[in-house]
């Protein structure tokens, strides 16, 4: 199993950098909770694993591959699934299209839609031929997390799946997200503002201001105390 870690990773939009020398690890089937105020570069930390920020210098390593010399489809192909902020669905495409495009990232070729899914997310079943663009938000976002899992991936992050998600779907989606990490050892990196959630899910956290760690520690150590330094506006 691979192990993913940055080192002195700096990463920027044009000439500025927006990450500057963050550092961590996810041992296989970890749960890391990204913590922090708006604007800080938690969207940032995702994006440079994925390969999507203008440049990265430092150090990016996943089962021994240096990410920094990969293309963005070949960091999918290796494994990291990413679900971002605003979910990014094709509204024109049915519910079915949108899952098979996520199995394009499977490294065995194989285009089928796992059974499991459905039973995470009985919806998308029910709503197989409607277009994407017909369901509701928290509906695509079921959807936009069934798309990625259908690429088979060995790490899922997460950019603030339940923002704006209606509550009745809120929990499912949490629930969810808990369920691939301790039943089917997926590993995870969340970025996420509900620090209940984060507390209760995650293993360990970090928390970025202005593009650097400021702390990090385990999910017990995510004290009230730290909440209020940290994480108040």
């Amino acid at each position: 199993m691979e192990n993913l870690s940055a080192n002195n990773l700096y990463s920027f939009y044009g000439k500025s950098p927006v990450l500057q020398g963050v550092s961590f690890d996810l041992k296989p089937g970890e749960f890391l909770s990204v913590l922090g105020r708006n604007g800080v570069g938690k969207t940032t930390l995702l994006k440079s694993i994925m390969g999507l920020t203008d440049s990265c210098k430092g150090d990016l390593q996943f089962g021994g591959s240096d990410l920094l010399k990969c293309s963005t489809p070949q960091r999918a192909l290796q494994g990291i699934g990413y679900i971002p902020q605003g979910r990014e669905i094709i509204p024109r495409f049915t519910v079915r299209e949108n899952i098979l495009m996520g199995t394009f990232a499977r490294a065995d070729g194989k285009r089928e839609i796992p059974d499991y899914l459905f039973d995470m997310f009985p919806i998308l079943r029910d709503f197989i031929s409607r277009k994407g663009g017909d369901l509701s938000g928290g509906q695509q976002q079921q959807l936009a997390i069934a798309r990625a899992l259908a690429m088979d991936p060995k790490i899922l992050m997460l950019d603030e799946p339940t923002e704006g998600i209606q509550p009745n779907i809120v929990k499912q989606i949490e629930d969810a997200i808990i369920q691939l990490n301790r039943e089917r050892g997926l590993g995870i990196i969340l970025v996420e503002q509900n620090v209940p959630f984060a507390r209760a899910a995650s293993d360990r956290f970090l928390v970025l201001d202005k593009g650097r760690v400021v702390l990090g520690g385990t999910s017990a150590e995510l004290t009230d105390a730290v909440v209020e330094e940290h994480l108040t506006f």
